[in-house]
């Protein structure tokens, strides 16, 4: 209800000098929170865009707060005494009073329905938390925006972390046109436009403008200040310059304060914030790259400045000040710091003089995590360590690119690729192996157990893709490596890499007497998983010999020894061996439940090698049942897992004529036309969709819209919001206010796991690409 008194309105929000781009949705849940929560703090990184999401919010909001909005603009401010005179002073009481006191400014606002938006808080966070405490316990009708880098700890306050814009992949040949759907993109084009008359983004320098805006991870001031260099230098220069990007990403606006023209200044800020201790472990988490957890900042960042049992209260600290972002996996708290503030903290860290140690201490966490990933390979905990692998990918880069880069540590890179030797197979990713052991073996070319089980797993990559002729000398080194070292273990390994090169050569006879030998030479050492690895595959062998009564037998003792020691990766391929060998046996109707059974076991793994063979034998199955359009699409899933396997099914060559049949088969059923178009959308599913159609799970020819569990209205919203209009054109468009069309935005967000319109749009396009 509007009061009696004068309007708060000395602290007018200024006028845009620049366009707003993007944040609809960003802006709309702030409003939201606003309608619920008396005091809202937008907290985010230095340049994320804080202050500019809080004047567009406020400028938006007036007609909500009859006794107007008032901007409280702290970031020249140093004593904390002043904050209640400058609050004052926006709200145009600074000259009528001889002493302006909190006690004046509550009863100001006590009759009062208005906002204030109180910019840059961080750095005067505890003065900041007694003055709006105070005023919001007074003013009952009052409403606080606030803007800082940490949260305040006011009881009934209400956190919206503020994201970076959304950006496109660095990687591929990306469209001019689907680029400037990224917000993050049309911030930088615009704002080079602005120095350089005539710039936008064009087919030519689309893939460098994606890599910029990538590298500098969507930040809108870091987009500013590099589009501020396009004046004198070009997309591909400023690129080359990014390994330094605080020397480079200077001169922004002479209007802004001193921090925010320069990156480098900004962080010196968000530093200067921190504690000694908070300094301390900034500066060494920049060696890990991706994300990490509390542990490995304990194993890696502790030191006699900052005791393991301390490094707990620095993470919160920094995750409170907005230089960590916390995210939850599988019931743990992983952190990520953005490229920029990773960078700042590796140049600190390198003028400590202690990065090379730290790199070193990272280095040896992730060797820990590797064999300690291997101890539990054969048991219950497989899957679980083999996903905590995976989310460590980046870790694990990162600490072989140190194994390569420092002279005398090979050797331990050579460790690090090897464990455990199925990592690379679950993971997807044998060229990336390959690669690794390649280069470490040529760096590292000393005799030991470390080369030889490296050799052992590089010919073990090379195999599963295929390159059999390129791989037969390494199994030799390798075989010759083991007889030396007498390790009775490798050399039962040597056994399996000969028999699969003798698979691909069409020495049946021999592969069986080579996976018979590895199996013997496996138990002998009491190597249960070796065991059953190589009894499923001299199953298949077997089967392929005739003998299938034999070859069942063969897969049944895999499954049971897997089984009963909670092991899911053999396990899931011995099932998948008695898939294939009861379609040998013709007995079609019983070869693909255990196809089906192996598939939901590999999908914790996300193991596309094993789920690639099993979707073969369902493939096969359904078109020999005669559904032609299923076993189309199902080709089409076959042809994107092996993409992104990098093998092909020539690495199973038993099964490339049942394959070549099927699909020849399928294409006379069927008309071109409807044939591409099911192996189109099947490509175009991601793994988890395609798993669930495999499996029957949902409906063959559900909408994407559908899958993701929208409404009808809330579809039909998104899809004009992938045409491009705004939320006044939908509510205009479908007769519904706009509020209600903000509120459907925002629940398609959520559903979706997205947190911007740009994002929804590339969203929608890439799911109708598919049909």
């Amino acid at each position: 209800m509007r009061s009696n008194g004068q309007p708060v309105r000395d602290g007018a929000i200024p006028a845009d000098l620049t366009a707003f781009i993007g944040r609809r949705a960003e802006v709309a849940a702030v409003k939201g929170l606003l309608r619920t929560s008396r005091l809202v703090t937008l907290t985010g990184v230095g340049g994320v865009g804080k202050t500019r999401l809080a004047l567009q919010v406020g400028a938006g909001a007036t007609g909500a707060f009859p006794d107007g909005v008032a901007l409280v603009e702290l970031a020249g401010l140093a004593d904390p005494g002043l904050v209640v005179e400058t609050l004052a002073a926006a709200l145009g009481l600074q000259n009528q009073r001889a002493r302006v006191t909190l006690d004046v400014v509550a009863e100001h606002l006590r009759p009062r329905k208005a906002l204030l938006v109180v910019d840059n808080c961080e750095h005067l966070a505890d003065a900041c938390a007694q003055v709006l405490g105070a005023l919001l316990g007074a003013a009952p009708d009052l409403r606080v925006l606030a803007t800082s880098r940490q949260v305040l700890g006011i009881t009934g306050e209400q956190t919206f972390p503020v994201p970076p814009l959304p950006v496109p992949a660095p990687d591929g040949a990306p469209d001019a046109e689907e680029l400037l759907r990224y917000h993050s993109v049309t911030l930088f084009e615009q704002r080079a436009a602005a120095v350089l008359p005539g710039f936008r983004v064009t087919a030519d320098n689309a893939a460098d403008v994606a890599r910029l805006v990538h590298r500098l991870d969507g930040l809108p001031l870091a987009l500013e200040l590099a589009a501020g260099r396009i004046r004198s230098l070009t997309l591909k220069e400023i690129l080359a310059r990014l390994e330094d990007r605080f020397a480079l990403l200077t001169g922004g606006s002479r209007a802004a304060s001193p921090r925010q023209q320069t990156l480098s200044g900004l962080m010196d800020w968000s530093y200067d914030l921190c504690s000694p201790r908070e300094q301390a472990l900034w500066a060494r988490l920049s060696v890990f790259p991706g994300d990490f957890d509390l542990e490995a900042a304990e194993a890696v960042c502790a030191g006699a400045d900052l005791p393991a049992h301390a490094v707990v209260d620095a993470v919160h600290g920094l995750v409170e000040k907005s230089i960590l972002n916390r995210q939850e996996h599988d019931g743990r708290a992983r952190y990520h710091a953005l490229e920029t503030v990773r960078a700042y903290g590796k140049q600190r860290l390198a003028a400590s003089g202690e990065l090379a140690l730290h790199r070193r201490r990272h280095r040896d966490h992730c060797l820990d995590l590797a064999a300690r990933a291997q101890s539990h390979w054969f048991g219950p905990g497989q899957v679980a360590w083999l996903a905590r692998l995976r989310r460590e990918h980046a870790n694990l880069r990162a600490a072989l690119d140190f194994c390569l880069d420092t002279p005398g540590e090979a050797s331990a890179g050579l460790t690090l690729a090897s464990l455990p030797h199925h990592y690379w197979i679950t993971h997807g990713a044998l060229s990336e192996g390959r690669r690794w052991l390649s280069r470490l073996l040529a760096a590292d070319q000393e005799p030991g157990a470390a080369r030889t089980r490296a050799l052992g797993t590089y010919a073990y990559l090379g195999i599963m893709q295929g390159a059999v002729a390129e791989t037969v000398p390494v199994i030799a080194e390798y075989e010759r490596a083991a007889e030396e070292a007498r390790d009775a273990s490798a050399l039962a390994w040597s056994r399996h890499h000969r028999a699969m090169a003798a698979v691909f050569s069409g020495e049946l006879t021999r592969a069986a007497q080579l996976l018979e030998d590895a199996v013997r030479r496996h138990r002998a050492v009491d190597d249960l998983a070796g065991a059953a690895e190589c009894g499923f595959k001299l199953a298949v062998v077997v089967g392929l010999l005739g003998d299938t009564d034999r070859a069942l037998e063969l897969c049944r003792e895999s499954q049971d020894v897997t089984a009963a020691h909670g092991e899911s990766w053999i396990r899931a391929d011995a099932l998948f061996a008695e898939s294939l060998i009861r379609w040998q046996r013709g007995e079609r109707a019983r070869a693909d439940a255990p196809a089906r059974e192996a598939l939901r076991l590999l999908r914790p793994l996300t193991d596309r090698w094993g789920i690639a063979l099993c979707v073969e034998v369902v493939a096969w199955n359904a078109a020999a049942d005669g559904a032609m359009e299923r076993a189309a699409r199902l080709l089409g899933i076959l042809r994107r897992l092996w993409e992104a396997i990098g093998g092909t099914l020539f690495a199973a060559p038993f099964m490339t004529e049942s394959h070549r049949r099927c699909e020849t088969d399928v294409r006379r059923a069927l008309p071109e036309r409807v044939y591409e178009r099911a192996v189109r959308r099947g490509a175009g599913l991601t793994l988890d969709e395609a798993l669930a159609y495999v499996l029957e799970e949902s409906p063959a020819d559900e909408e994407p819209y559908e899958r993701a569990g929208l409404t009808r209205r809330e579809r039909e919203v998104a899809g004009l919001v992938a045409a491009g209009l705004s939320n006044k054109e939908i509510a205009a468009r479908l007769l519904i206010t706009r509020r209600t069309v903000e509120s459907h935005v925002g629940r398609t967000l959520a559903k979706l796991g997205l947190t911007s319109r740009s994002q929804l749009t590339a969203w929608a396009h890439r799911r109708r690409s598919a049909d």
